[in-house]
């Protein structure tokens, strides 16, 4: 008998342009297979040319996948969920911002956000698992509002402690905590992944 393939592992980035030193780059380059959603080119704060860039990447795969995103992508991967369907076996969704509440300069604000449909963003529980990694001082999100992000996902909750927003402007590079809980998906498990055990 075969054993299970592990799941194609698709990242979804967040707002800003790719990092080579952030953690889901370095990740990717970690898993083979590893897919990264593209940024769509001259799509500014539009939230459905991210779904629909993230959509576009999940028709060209077969089988189940992992979704793994990071700040505005966690809510990139949450409108997605309420709106298509695809055979996604759980979301690693690292340190959503609140995008109900004003986030610090140089971030946009509630009008723009709202004009480009990230709000309302959606509180119903997601089709597949989910866990939601949270920081206790991203500057872009109070602990307990993250907190109850997860709650109205379904999500089970992790602290992963003072990190910051979780990105290279907070010291992060390697976050080798990821390929722990992605584990928990059923990644890393067949002996020619690449990730240890």
């Amino acid at each position: 008998m075969n054993p299970t393939p592990d799941p194609t592992v698709v990242l979804v980035p967040g707002l800003r342009d790719h990092v080579p030193d952030h953690w889901q780059t370095l990740l990717a380059a970690r898993i083979p297979g590893a897919v990264t959603v593209p940024p769509p080119t001259d799509a500014g704060l539009a939230r459905d040319a991210r779904v629909a860039a993230l959509n576009d990447t999940l028709s060209r795969i077969e089988g189940p996948v992992v979704l793994v995103a990071h700040s505005a992508g966690v809510l990139t991967t949450v409108h997605w969920a309420a709106r298509h369907r695809h055979p996604v076996r759980g979301a690693l969704l690292a340190t959503p911002p609140d995008f109900d509440t004003p986030l610090p300069d140089g971030h946009p604000g509630p009008g723009a956000l709202r004009e480009n449909g990230w709000l309302p963003v959606p509180r119903t529980p997601l089709p597949f698992p989910g866990i939601v990694a949270a920081s206790t001082n991203d500057p872009l999100a109070r602990f307990d509002r993250v907190a109850g992000l997860a709650r109205d996902w379904g999500s089970r909750l992790v602290d992963i402690g003072p990190v910051g927003h979780l990105n290279p402007a907070s010291g992060y590079g390697q976050w080798p905590q990821a390929l722990d809980l992605l584990r928990t998906f059923g990644c890393g498990t067949s002996p020619d992944t690449g990730v240890p055990a």
